[in-house]
């Protein structure tokens, strides 16, 4: 059975800002590209969705509330739901993941 799968608002401005950031330093049909492959990526969490990992940053704090999947560098981190998967944050990986997901999953 499938899952369905939701952006929250945050998920999808880090889309927007995602796209806008890779066609403005490299080219929009490369931004589309990664968009393009992150969907595939939505589309294999309404699948399967908890083949996901623990993000690191929480498991250390003992939740296990969220999982990831990862096209890299960019980590998409979501929640499962019922029959629903929640995209809380896609981001690059290279970023200050420890600060990223106190602000947007803790307070979430």
């Amino acid at each position: 059975m499938a899952f369905t799968v939701l952006l929250t608002a945050d998920a999808a401005s880090d889309l927007e800002n995602l796209y806008s950031y890779i066609s403005k330093h490299d080219s929009p049909q490369k931004a589309k590209y990664v968009l393009d492959q992150i969907d595939k990526k939505f589309v294999s969490l309404s699948e399967l969705p908890e083949r996901g990992v623990y993000p690191n940053e929480l498991l250390s704090l003992g939740i296990r509330a969220y999982r990831e999947i990862f096209f890299k560098p960019y980590r998409i981190i979501y929640r499962v739901v019922d029959k629903i998967v929640y995209v809380y944050l896609i981001i690059d990986g290279r970023r200050d993941m420890q600060t990223l997901l106190q602000q947007r999953l803790l307070r979430a």
